[in-house]
């Protein structure tokens, strides 16, 4: 799944005409860790059913539309796609939050990687 994918998906479902922002994410396989030293790729695995249970709790939140997570599994090499989050809703004070939120969530309880160093 791509970011335009996504929001053509958002934009076709019935009662879309109160979206009014679609904010996206886009994380990428970076060539260096977080402590600075250099990376050829990194290993991802998911859990689903925790990500289910998250978008599915953070669709309650006020004004939210639709959240769509897509985790990119597997072995990835520098510059892949890694996740990609879009987050439909009525106005900017309850999408950016959601966002946020869901981001950090499914970074702290569903995603998992292995960097591969070089």
């Amino acid at each position: 799944m791509t970011l335009d994918e996504m929001v053509k998906k958002i934009k076709n479902l019935p009662g879309s005409e109160g979206v009014g922002m679609i904010l996206l994410h886009n994380g990428i396989v970076r060539g260096t860790s977080r402590d600075g030293r250099k990376v050829s790729g990194v290993k991802v695995a998911a859990d689903r059913l925790k990500l289910d249970e998250i978008v599915n709790d953070q669709k309650k939140n006020p004004g939210i539309f639709e959240i769509l997570v897509h985790v990119n599994e597997g072995e990835l090499k520098v510059g892949e796609d890694l996740l990609l989050i879009a987050v439909a809703g009525d106005i900017r004070e309850h999408v950016i939050p959601v966002l946020t939120d869901t981001l950090n969530t499914v970074k702290k309880f569903v995603t998992s990687k292995t960097e591969h160093f070089i």
